[in-house]
């Protein structure tokens, strides 16, 4: 990672996680002897993973703990003199010894464990059963995202039916979207929910139909296909999160639709869109949709131009 690269990520960001790290730090204690130990929390990571990874090389604690040879092989010495620890050759190389606990290490480090089971028992006991839920997803999604994993991301992709709950995420996530990426204000989240709320009350079983995209298990885009006509579909309420962009999930859902109609027997898909929403605009434009009508309009707090395409099935 070179110096550009640190340049492009937003100070508040930076700032907000320190904070977070500072509190952290000071709700667990993590600075001081751990947990009223005479070790350092770095030690007890060392015996962690001899307790739970052993046997292993020096070099294998070292690559999975992140730590300089030079300090990591002074805490194999004290515990080594300490007669915690036996050391083998390595059956995979002769020129490396294997570390594991001896009893005396494994009953130096069992109290220790205990009273990490106790601390974090003690953060979680004041919480309702929801916000522990909720902590513990976060920290979840938190080490995924700082995972080493996270900078080349292998998704698992899958488009499946509407199910209960998900029409309601369709209208948070168009008026969240947006709002934040083009200004628009609540007028066009009200009216999202008012086709939300006609298409769930209308539902032709037969004639329509609707995916939600789901991202490593999360919702991540919709679309839906309405009647509009009995020769006419209309595609409606596309959209994409920002984490899923660029997978081609929304020239999927595109393509889920108009495999649908052709199979109702559509003969025409229409839409409508506005001119300002280019990436949508190009899937369209990619499968043969072709611009009919355009008018200005001023909706939403903006001046927009309004656009309806078409394409024959």
């Amino acid at each position: 990672m070179n110096d550009h690269t640190l340049t492009q990520v937003d100070p508040a960001q930076v700032r907000a996680l320190r904070a977070f790290n500072r509190f952290y730090t000071q709700r667990t204690g993590l600075l001081d002897p751990y947990l009223g130990s005479a070790f350092s929390l770095t030690e007890v990571r060392v015996l962690y993973e001899l307790a739970h990874h052993a046997p292993c090389t020096a070099t294998d604690l070292g690559r999975r703990l992140l730590l300089d040879a030079g300090y990591l092989s002074r805490i194999v010495r004290r515990f080594s003199d300490a007669g915690w620890l036996t050391r083998t050759p390595s059956p995979a190389d002769a020129r490396q010894l294997s570390l594991s606990l001896t009893p005396e290490g494994r009953a130096a480090f069992e109290p220790l464990q205990q009273r990490s089971r106790e601390a974090a028992a003690r953060l979680l006991a004041p919480l309702a059963q929801a916000r522990r839920d909720a902590l513990i997803a976060a920290l979840d999604k938190a080490q995924a995202l700082l995972s080493p994993e996270a900078a080349n991301p292998s998704h698992t992709a899958v488009l499946r039916d509407v199910r209960a709950g998900d029409m309601g995420w369709v209208v948070q996530q168009h008026g969240e979207i947006y709002a934040r990426e083009y200004g628009w204000n609540s007028e066009f989240e009200a009216l999202v929910a008012e086709i939300v709320a006609r298409m769930i009350r209308q539902h032709d079983p037969h004639r329509e139909r609707g995916w939600i995209a789901e991202l490593d298990g999360e919702r991540v885009g919709s679309v839906f296909v309405v009647r509009k006509s009995e020769a006419e579909a209309q595609l409606r309420l596309l959209i994409l999160s920002p984490t899923a962009r660029g997978l081609g999930l929304g020239a999927r859902l595109t393509d889920e639709c108009l495999a649908f109609a052709r199979a109702r027997g559509y003969r025409k898909m229409v839409l409508w869109t506005n001119s300002n929403l280019s990436a949508a605009r190009a899937i369209y434009a990619q499968r043969g949709f072709a611009l009919v009508h355009s008018e200005p309009h001023h909706s939403y707090g903006k001046d927009l131009v309004g656009e309806t395409w078409e394409l024959a099935l």
